[in-house]
């Protein structure tokens, strides 16, 4: 995928932060320093307030200029990032797709379109990273897609998640056939498949689970 998003710092601790959330959620990015030319398919740029002068104007006319405040938090800025590259500043359909595991791929795809990718490494993680991601993306539907591989994690991911999760956010299990992994292969390229694994379970139709009925069967 072509980056769409510069970061342009020559700050160590801005570039880290900034780099280790967009990597985090698996989105691709351009490294420039402030004063090197925005090329035209960056839509946005991140950048620190002392460098902010330094950066040329983007060649595109849609693209923006966001600052980042050295010592603040990444995830608020990569969030408006996202935003205005896919110019949806409310999804009309968020999917959540996890594949359970012992390390649980997780996706987030916004009107069809992949937002971001993670791991997580217990269902704790999974929860937590699940509640944070609706906190910050507004949507008008959401629905949380667990995959069916790995029976013991799936189950009680959504046992948990029928506590957890409000109503009006649809659970769905979904069949994992044709998105595994094997187990076989190195840990780095095991790590990407759980996340095109998590992908491909947030892009199909599953089995809407009621809260009641959940309860009952687990």
């Amino acid at each position: 995928m072509t980056a769409k998003i510069a970061v342009a710092t020559v700050s160590g601790r801005a570039y880290y932060l900034l780099v280790n959330e967009l990597k985090k959620r698996g989105i691709s990015f351009l490294s420039l320093t402030p004063t090197e030319k925005v090329p035209v398919e960056i839509l946005t740029v991140l950048t620190t307030s002392k460098e902010h002068p330094m950066i040329t104007p983007p060649a595109s006319a849609r693209a923006s200029i966001l600052i980042f405040e050295e010592y603040g938090n990444p995830t608020a800025i990569v969030d408006e990032a996202i935003r205005l590259v896919t110019q949806k500043p409310v999804y009309e359909h968020l999917v959540i797709g996890v594949d359970p595991g012992e390390n649980f791929g997780l996706a987030v795809l916004g009107d069809g379109r992949t937002l971001e990718t993670r791991i997580c490494t217990s269902p704790e993680e999974t929860i937590s990273a699940i509640q944070s991601i609706l906190s910050r993306t507004p949507a008008t539907q959401v629905k949380v897609r667990i995959g069916d591989g790995a029976m013991s994690y799936s189950q009680e991911l959504l046992k948990r998640l029928s506590w957890i999760l409000p109503e009006y956010i649809a659970i769905e299990n979904v069949s994992e056939e044709g998105t595994s992994r094997s187990m076989k292969e190195h840990s780095h390229r095991r790590t990407e498949k759980d996340k095109n694994s998590a992908i491909r379970i947030g892009q199909r139709k599953g089995k809407v689970i009621s809260r009641k009925e959940l309860n009952d069967d687990l």
